[in-house]
């Protein structure tokens, strides 16, 4: 899944891509490159973000979203309002990306029952000015799962399809990196639930404070880091991976995808890390 953020404030790319066109040839780009699922998106939700108006959202993604729906691309709309959900699912947009799991919006659940649209619902506790005093767990591990557990009692309750259903146990909302680090650690604590996963470490600070330093490297220098990840997400059995940088994932997946086919070939059965899932760049 590549990322699109046509926004003027994104922690990592905020205005490289703010404007219609220039975010159509970057989603282009990130398609050539390999990506399957373009996320588009228009509100930042890094820690201490302000939100856009819906008007402005959406007359930031709608373009965006049709033009490469267009082109014949798999579209995810990264908002949390069910209104820039619908606008974009009517303009080709498949998959809702929703990083408040329906809590910000009471009708967003709704509307991807009636449209039957693959939803993501991901761990939240709240927009980005407070998610961060939110930080504080008994076992995080354990709390994030039980937290997306309800989510998934009300969102099924609702009539969303087991199968539409997408799992992100988000990294870097309301978590510190030792909490990041837990989730990664433990991954399979969710995975093993019977829901595809998506996992979103791409150039989060966390990956730019390894080993240890005082000031994180920039977040464009954070993608072999990012790459590191999506493997670890794949041997867990994610179903896909959201990121800036297309092809340092790929090959990532890449080295893991012939590790597994050449243990399968010696052994005659696939790996145990290899549970069918796999991830997705």
């Amino acid at each position: 899944m590549g990322i699109v953020n046509v926004t003027p404030d994104s922690f990592s790319d905020g205005g490289h891509w703010a404007d219609t066109e220039t975010a159509v040839a970057h989603g282009l780009d990130l398609a050539r490159q390999g990506a399957e699922i373009l996320d588009v998106g228009g509100e930042s939700t890094r820690p201490g973000s302000r939100r856009p108006s819906e008007r402005e959202e959406l007359d930031r993604v709608l373009p965006v979203v049709s033009a490469l729906a267009r082109a014949g691309l798999r579209i995810s709309v990264d908002t949390m309002r069910a209104g820039v959900a619908a606008a974009t699912l009517d303009a080709g947009a498949e998959i809702v990306n929703d990083v408040s799991g329906g809590l910000a919006d009471p009708e967003m659940i709704p509307l991807v029952a009636r449209t039957g649209a693959t939803y993501v619902a991901m761990h939240w506790r709240g927009h980005g000015e407070v998610m961060q005093q939110h930080a504080v767990y008994d076992d995080v591990v354990a709390d994030v799962r039980r937290e997306l557990l309800e989510r998934v009692d009300a969102i099924l309750a609702a009539g969303v399809a087991p199968e539409r259903l997408v799992l992100d146990p988000g990294l870097g909302f309301a978590k510190t990196p030792a909490h990041n680090w837990q989730l990664m650690a433990h991954l399979r604590e969710i995975t093993d639930l019977p829901y595809r996963v998506l996992v979103g470490a791409s150039r989060k600070t966390f990956l730019g404070r390894l080993g240890g330093v005082e000031e994180p490297v920039p977040p464009a220098r954070r993608d072999a880091a990012t790459a590191a990840t999506s493997l670890l997400s794949a041997q867990a059995g994610a179903w896909a991976v959201r990121v800036h940088d297309v092809p340092s994932t790929l090959a990532a997946l890449q080295v893991y995808e012939e590790v597994a086919a050449a243990a399968t070939s010696a052994d005659g059965a696939a790996p145990d890390t290899a549970r069918g899932a796999g991830a997705s760049a």
